[in-house]
C-alpha cells in the first residue's frame, strides 16, 4: 500500500467537507488535512457565507472560511447516493443523523457516536460499535478517537471511486 500521506495519491479528485458553526473542530480540521497532503481539492460548504467557527473542547474553537454554499450546491447530499452515483461518503460521531434525517442509511451498516444509535437504527441502519464502518463506500466512525482510521480508510474510499449499487 502507498504512503497515506503521498501528496499525489488524490490529485484531481475534488472533496466537500459539509459543516456549519458549532463542528468539532478535530472532526473538520483532521480529515482536512489528510485530504489535502493526499493531494485533493478541498471545498467548505456550509449554510452561511464567509467563516464557520468550530468548537475545541470546551471552547469555541478555530475559524475555518466557507467556500460554498450548500443552497449553491445542487442536490448536494443527495447526489452522493443512488444508482448511478454511489460515491464514497464520509461521516463522523453525529454526522450520520443528517443522512438518517434524508433517508439514506435503510439498510446500511454503519458506526456513530453511541447516543444516536437508536435513531439510526429507527432509520432502518444497522448500527456495530467498531472504529470506522464501511459499506458500499459509506464511512462511518464514532468520534475523534478514531479519526487516524476514518482518515485513512475514506481516503482508500476515494481511490476506489465510484462503488456499484447493491
Amino acid at each position: 500500500m502507498s504512503n497515506l500521506h503521498s501528496s499525489t495519491r488524490l490529485q484531481g479528485k475534488k472533496i466537500a467537507i459539509l459543516a456549519t458553526d458549532g463542528f468539532e473542530q478535530s472532526e473538520l480540521l483532521s480529515p482536512q488535512s489528510a485530504l489535502l497532503e493526499a493531494g485533493a481539492d478541498i471545498e467548505v460548504v456550509s449554510i452561511k457565507e464567509g467563516q464557520i467557527t468550530g468548537w475545541n473542547k470546551d471552547n469555541w474553537g478555530e475559524k475555518v472560511t466557507v467556500d460554498k454554499l450548500a443552497s449553491d450546491a445542487k442536490a448536494f447530499v443527495d447526489g452522493f447516493f443512488g444508482a448511478e452515483k454511489n460515491k464514497p461518503v464520509a461521516a463522523i460521531c453525529h454526522a450520520p443523523w443528517l443522512l438518517a434525517e434524508i433517508n439514506k442509511l435503510r439498510d446500511k451498516k454503519v458506526t456513530s457516536f453511541p447516543s444516536i444509535k437508536s435513531d439510526l437504527i429507527n432509520a432502518g441502519a444497522h448500527w456495530v460499535d467498531q472504529e470506522v464502518c464501511v459499506d458500499n463506500g459509506l464511512v462511518t466512525s464514532r468520534s475523534p478517537a478514531d479519526l487516524d482510521a476514518f482518515n485513512a480508510k475514506f481516503i482508500e474510499e476515494i481511490l476506489e471511486g465510484k462503488h456499484q449499487a447493491h
